[in-house]
């Protein structure tokens, strides 16, 4: 079954995607009060879960009133997903930050590889949901395979441009290869591997330099 992006609303990681290409970085938000709220919502979330706290817990940490917090965020739900979609937004930015210095497309796709698995495994939100609410997390990125296809389509995005560069070959099959490096890619988030220490960052670069390297010069 071939999964379509777009016969579904756009998950969270797609829209910050949008949003980091649209503004070539992290948005800025002049809402100061609006900033706060998102802050200590994010800590009241990775102490005590999403489900187990209330507006009212966010504004009292924020330090404003129940009245200030309905005014920025009609419901928990506005408040769950603009936590989350500042989340995937600061994860995009550290990951085009992460694989600046490479010089070659091959050192790129080892540092991608390696900052996106410690970006997500290390987030306290993202890794206490996936412990404590894995459908809640589930639900709020987009089921039914579309997480998988806005993460390949975010490589094979990145692939073309390489191509367009001239450093990857222009007859690679840059979907097929995108989809495959990002089922690899996670493997390793969904299930502990008995053989790779996952927590060391030079055993996961071996690792990409093994498997997911040698998928640039595959046979299209």
């Amino acid at each position: 079954m071939v999964v379509s992006a777009s016969s579904a609303p756009k998950s969270l990681l797609e829209r910050a995607y949008d949003d980091v290409v649209a503004e070539g970085g992290e948005s800025a938000n002049a809402d100061a009060t609006r900033e706060k709220l998102l802050d200590a919502a994010y800590a009241q979330f990775c102490r005590f879960g999403i489900q187990r706290t209330s507006l009212e817990e966010v504004a009292k940490r924020a330090g404003t009133s129940r009245i200030t917090i309905y005014r920025k965020f009609t419901n928990k739900e506005v408040l769950v997903e603009e936590v989350m979609l500042r989340e995937f937004r600061r994860y995009l930015v550290q990951f085009l930050a992460d694989i600046a210095p490479a010089r070659t497309i091959a050192e790129r796709l080892v540092l991608a590889f390696v900052s996106s698995y410690r970006a997500v495994s290390t987030n306290p939100l993202i890794s206490g949901l996936q412990q404590t609410e894995p459908t809640l997390l589930a639900g709020a990125l987009g089921a039914d395979g579309r997480l998988l296809a806005t993460v390949a389509q975010f490589i094979a995005q990145q692939l073309r441009q390489e191509q367009r560069a001239g450093t990857l070959r222009a007859d690679l099959d840059t979907d097929l290869t995108a989809e495959m490096m990002a089922r690899i890619s996670a493997s390793f988030l969904t299930t502990p591997s008995a053989l790779v220490d996952t927590d060391d960052d030079d055993q996961l670069a071996d690792i990409a330099r093994r498997y997911l390297v040698p998928m640039l010069d595959a046979p299209s």
